[in-house]
């Protein structure tokens, strides 16, 4: 039996595509990235996105072509991307921002059209669907994460379109995979207890305070070091996962390790309860679209489609950094903010930047990821912090084109 072949048949179900089961999901990118693309190859990517994603691409050798985005949600906004960055790039990889789906159709037609790959991060996007068509099942793959919507700290998976694929994939994974340690299986299984026992005890804001000032957090702001002259370094050796290990472990340090029984065994139950969790999350994310605070693509989504899983649900807030930290003493920790985008934070030396950042730029220093699952709090929240909404108007170049956004 294959490494993890019983949890990718649970997720082959319920996607309807082969799936093969990895430790995480940025190994599962790191597969497709190299399986589509080679070496030297040009990726278009939003970005707003997490600085891993950027390392992982980086880690295939290819190049990272940032696009313009929608100030609604942060995803590509494929109006937007001249003619000349389509001409130029080898494969699109969208988003999926906490869960809101990118136009994967538009971006799937253009893609056939180029006759290059789509390659789909759905890390945030389990259960969400555009047109009744689930998200990963729209290009040639599909990557997904279970320490995401299942808080398993652990367990990915890449969905391909044939069983050939699958295999041919599956000897590369193992390729990569590194021995199962035992303490470290240990630790990824009691990680989520943990937590969840923080959280029930309501101790999340004396637990965060004592590792900000014990100096535990492995990230000080938004973004991790760069570490440019280093990563340059690394740049000569790709394609190769090893060189680039510094930076993609960082908040997930066993993202290739083979996970023993004990591992797999847990994330088994976790996958079997994720019907539930998107039930609340469907809930949560109805809650907070009606707020004054909800993106203007939350708030379409809910008049169109009904409330989707959200991991996370964009709200847009003036003065965000400061209320991120006054939202602590609330017992709310607001993680996976982007900030910097990506073209900012790494520079030309690594990544072509977006030829209309200004969207990207506010989108990323206003938005506010909320968790549906913690929707009556963040609200309670909100409200007593006087948070203001915060509303994007188009750059003055662009201003007779578009209509302001959210109001």
């Amino acid at each position: 039996m294959a490494y993890g072949e019983r949890l990718a048949a649970a997720m082959t179900r319920r996607l309807g595509r082969e799936c093969l089961y990895t430790p995480s999901a940025r190994l599962a990118l790191y597969l497709a990235l190299r399986r589509w693309c080679r070496p030297g190859g040009r990726v278009l990517m939003s970005p707003v996105n997490d600085d891993v994603i950027l390392f992982v691409v980086l880690a295939a050798g290819l190049r990272p072509v940032q696009a313009p985005v929608s100030a609604a949600d942060g995803n590509i906004d494929p109006d937007a991307v001249p003619e000349s960055m389509w001409r130029g790039i080898d494969a699109v990889l969208t988003t999926n921002l906490y869960g809101m789906p990118d136009r994967v159709r538009e971006l799937r037609s253009r893609c056939e059209d180029l006759g290059i790959p789509l390659l789909e991060d759905a890390a945030h996007a389990i259960g969400t669907h555009v047109d009744g068509q689930l998200i990963g099942t729209f290009g040639a793959a599909g990557a997904f994460s279970l320490s995401k919507h299942v808080q398993g700290k652990a367990g990915g998976f890449l969905a391909v379109e044939d069983a050939r694929t699958r295999r041919e994939l599956e000897q590369l994974r193992d390729d990569l995979l590194t021995p199962a340690r035992l303490r470290q299986d240990l630790a990824t299984t009691l990680m989520p207890l943990a937590r969840s026992a923080v959280r029930g005890l309501h101790l999340v804001r004396p637990v965060w305070r004592t590792a900000q000032r014990l100096g535990l957090l492995e990230r000080d702001g938004f973004r991790m070091p760069l570490e440019a002259h280093r990563l340059a370094v690394s740049g000569t050796r790709a394609p190769n996962l090893p060189a680039y290990e510094p930076w993609l472990r960082v908040d997930l340090h066993n993202f290739h390790d083979r996970h023993g029984p004990l591992v797999r065994g847990q994330l088994a139950l976790r996958l079997a309860a994720l019907d539930g969790d998107l039930v609340r999350r469907r809930a949560g994310v109805a809650q907070l679209s009606g707020t004054a605070w909800a993106s203007p693509a939350l708030r379409d989504r809910l008049t169109h489609e009904g409330p989707l899983p959200l991991f996370r649900a964009p709200l847009l807030v003036e003065d965000r950094n400061a209320l991120v930290d006054r939202l602590v003493s609330h017992g709310i920790i607001s993680g996976y903010i982007y900030d910097a985008p990506l073209d900012d934070y790494a520079g030309i030396e690594f990544s072509d930047p977006s030829p209309s950042p200004a969207a990207a730029r506010w989108f990323a220093s206003h938005v506010l990821p909320a968790d549906p699952l913690q929707a009556g709090r963040v609200m309670r929240a909100l409200r007593r912090e006087s948070v203001v909404p915060a509303h994007f108007t188009a750059p003055a170049s662009t201003a007779a084109h578009k209509q302001p956004l959210g109001q």
